[in-house]
């Protein structure tokens, strides 16, 4: 029996694939718990409308992120940190002090998606990684620097 996924369901598939199923497995547990429909005609037609209309929707908005990491790699992120004896932080510099100077610029980025693989301790200049979309990064070069008094 061929039924169209209406849901992800882990051990078949993603939804809008078309599976093919034991008959009772299908008839008995898929269709009337509204995990699928069987595979018409006029179902196959609606799910090849909604793929078409999903890749579109995705291609927009890996365009806008790509845009976007343009945008954000141009930011002069410097850091200005107070510190003390021999040039020591105090504190340090984390994902949320570097979201926070990004949207201060006008660009709404998350803490989770600035990628630090530690907390950033000492004076200098740092390459930060910035996660917009699935495989569309920004580089920022943050300049982390003495604060004047």
């Amino acid at each position: 029996m061929q039924l169209v996924l209406m849901k992800d369901y882990e051990k078949l598939g993603k939804a809008m694939d078309v599976v093919t199923v034991k008959d009772g497995y299908g008839r008995n547990f898929l269709v009337p718990s509204g995990i699928a429909v069987p595979a018409t005609e006029g179902n196959k037609k609606i799910v090849a409308q909604a793929k078409n209309s999903a890749e579109k929707r995705e291609e927009k908005k890996l365009k806008q992120a790509r845009q976007l990491a343009k945008k954000i790699e141009q930011i002069p992120c410097t850091m200005p940190v107070k510190v003390g004896e021999d040039e020591k932080i105090f504190g340090s510099v984390t994902a949320q002090d570097i979201a926070d100077i990004i949207k201060k610029e006008g660009f709404d980025i998350e803490k989770r998606a600035v990628e630090l693989d530690e907390p950033i301790k000492q004076l200098g200049v740092y390459s930060v990684k910035i996660n917009l979309y699935k495989d569309v990064y920004a580089k920022v070069k943050v300049w982390v620097v003495k604060e004047e008094q």
